[in-house]
């Protein structure tokens, strides 16, 4: 499921869209008139899609993009005349009067993109601090003193170890510590 905000400088216009949104299967979790009330929702999540006009209350388009992280995606929805003045790559958009069917093709090609995106990141191995890393390899030195263990056969260990109990390498090297504690 993918975040969904709308904000529009008037809240009637927002609430049609999220309406328009609801009935064609979207669910949005926020309806706003200004960009500060959208960088308030957007604190507690780690990404989405915010779905404007041009102008806020309180700011314009191009001020709430800046204020967004890289992982939310912009859906600027204006006159021709306005997404002509718009030069920013990073800002997909759709002209007035809006259309529901390229409303809805767009949020899907949009989500789409946000899920790949996920899906990529959930894929890429983290990266350790040197704190993690120092845990591992003294967890691996313990093994080598007290098991008369390779380095590479210490670090099998902990990594059948980690495999069989579902816990992560660090957890792992944690409890070899706590077990040969004694």
């Amino acid at each position: 499921m993918v975040n969904i905000i709308v904000v529009f400088p008037k809240l009637e216009d927002a609430k049609n869209i999220r309406n328009l949104l609801a009935r064609n299967g979207y669910s949005v979790i926020g309806v706003c008139c200004t960009g500060a009330q959208v960088l308030q929702i957007i604190d507690n999540l780690e990404d989405g899609i915010v779905i404007c006009g041009y102008r806020f209350n309180d700011m314009m388009y191009a001020d709430l993009r800046e204020s967004l992280a890289s992982s939310f995606q912009m859906l600027l929805v204006a006159s021709m005349h306005i997404l002509e003045s718009c030069d920013r790559r990073d800002i997909v958009s759709l002209p007035l009067p809006l259309r529901i069917g390229d409303l809805a093709n767009t949020l899907e090609m949009m989500a789409a993109g946000m899920y790949r995106r996920r899906r990529r990141q959930k894929s890429q191995p983290k990266e350790r601090s040197e704190a993690e890393k120092k845990v591992i390899l003294d967890a691996k030195k313990l093994l080598m003193e007290r098991n008369h263990m390779s380095e590479e056969e210490a670090h099998r260990y902990m990594q059948k170890c980690s495999m069989d109990s579902g816990n992560n390498m660090v957890e792992t090297a944690k409890m070899i510590f706590a077990l040969m504690k004694y």
